[in-house]
């Protein structure tokens, strides 16, 4: 994914302006506590899940929709998907996640989900 943008004005407020709007979008200082570090590669992985998980579950709908999909592969999908959200309640209660906590910031584009 390329975050560039290009910036065109005669105007240097302008383009001053445009500079800091994505520079106050950046974090001041990086937390690099080794003992955040597990927690974040483990709430970037369930950020990364759930996205996938969404996409198919949309992706199921519409084959559901067009009558793409037996019945057993439709009662198929249902039991995964629930067994992945079971799963996935479970991970985030061991590790204090909630649904909130699983975006991730992209800066000037907003949040992920």
């Amino acid at each position: 994914m390329s975050m560039s943008k290009i910036v065109e004005s005669d105007s240097p407020e302008e383009f001053i302006a445009e500079i800091e709007k994505i520079q106050n979008s950046l974090p001041e200082k990086i937390d690099a506590n080794p003992g955040n570090v597990e927690k974040g590669l483990a709430k970037l992985v369930l950020t990364l899940i759930d996205l996938i998980r969404q996409l198919l579950e949309k992706q199921g709908m519409r084959r559901m929709e067009s009558d793409s999909l037996s019945e057993d592969e439709i009662e198929k999908l249902g039991e995964t998907f629930m067994k992945l959200e079971n799963k996935m309640k479970e991970l985030k209660e061991i590790l204090g996640l909630k649904d909130e906590n699983l975006n991730l910031n992209l800066g000037p584009l907003g949040n992920l989900m």
